[in-house]
């Protein structure tokens, strides 16, 4: 009985270590290990090149490390393999949106139909998919109306989350009346907030519209209030970090914040920590500390070598 309890004693010391487990490749894109992520993904296509799920994973991996035509080409390969899946298209819409935005302006039209096409096929496929109405609704809300652009269309965008999620179609709502400058955006941002049960994530929306009304002292304090919230849905140290950074403020508590987030457990793919370290690295580069923003560059390039900022980054501080 006791050889047998060692056994098991034994085993179980082994999993808690890692060794024999396997881990996801969605755990690993949520830690933001870019790299092994790749292998484990271009190793289940070696075996399977017809697995959609993989090129899916893959889009999502390029879209993290900014190569926006690699990561068009996997949505791509995965809407082929499976066309009736929405969230396929969805992010088929978001890798050809980012690559719009990166590109000249011919291109860049070309694609914007192609966007709105794919977030509108995703939401035919699956009108429950909140997540694309909001994309189509930003898509809406943004584009020029010989692009498709409809605050009309953005609203109805809304009403159909409305039963299903308060928060995101008040959301919706107030970025509809922000971009036609309307003053009561705060207060339906504020609406979602308190409809969200005072979450992180409408915490750090409201620090994004108040940076883009340049009201930098409530953009701090919301920051801040995303830091304490109750519910801690979203990445408030990562967004609130790059706030900080872009607007030249308050870089002690940046970095802080940064650290906090990457030392700590609650990683999401939205805030690749191996972003969190190039942004840390940007920081203590700003403040005159070379040798630590090295070490930081070091850092994201040995969780993604194709990150191309942080390698451009290095090379400059190494000079």
């Amino acid at each position: 009985m006791r050889a047998f309890r060692a056994v098991i004693l034994l085993l179980l010391i082994l999993a808690n270590v890692g060794f024999g487990v396997d881990v996801s490749p969605r755990e690993l894109l949520r830690t933001g290990k870019a790299d092994e992520a790749r292998r484990e993904l271009e190793g289940t296509l070696q075996r399977n090149p017809n697995d959609a799920e993989s090129y899916f994973l893959l889009c999502r991996l390029y879209f993290q490390l900014e190569l926006w035509d690699n990561a068009l080409l996997m949505a791509e390969k995965a809407v082929a393999l499976d066309p009736n899946n929405s969230s396929y298209h969805m992010w088929l819409g978001r890798a050809a949106g980012r690559k719009a935005e990166n590109s000249n302006p011919f291109t860049a039209w070309s694609l914007a139909r192609r966007v709105r096409a794919e977030f509108e096929r995703a939401v035919a496929l699956d009108g429950n998919n909140l997540n694309a109405r909001a994309d189509l609704s930003e898509y809406y809300i943004e584009a020029p109306n010989f692009l498709g652009g409809d605050k009309k269309k953005a609203r109805e965008q809304a009403a159909a989350v409305s039963p299903h999620d308060q928060a995101l179609a008040n959301y919706i709502y107030a970025r509809v009346e922000e971009q036609q400058g309307k003053r009561d955006a705060e207060q339906l941002y504020r609406k979602a907030l308190a409809a969200s049960g005072n979450s992180a994530r409408y915490w750090v929306e409201l620090s994004y519209f108040y940076r883009r009304a340049g009201r930098m002292q409530d953009m701090q304090s919301a920051i801040y209030q995303a830091l304490m919230a109750p519910r801690h849905d979203a990445t408030p140290e990562y967004d609130g970090a790059y706030l900080f950074l872009r607007t030249g403020r308050d870089f002690p508590n940046a970095i802080a914040m940064l650290k906090k987030y990457i030392n700590g457990n609650t990683l999401e793919e939205d805030g690749p920590v191996f972003r969190a370290h190039y942004m840390l690295g940007e920081l203590l580069e700003k403040q005159g500390d070379r040798n630590a923003a090295a070490a930081e560059y070091r850092a994201a390039l040995a969780l993604a070598s194709e990150y191309r900022p942080a390698r451009e980054a290095l090379a400059k501080v190494s000079r």
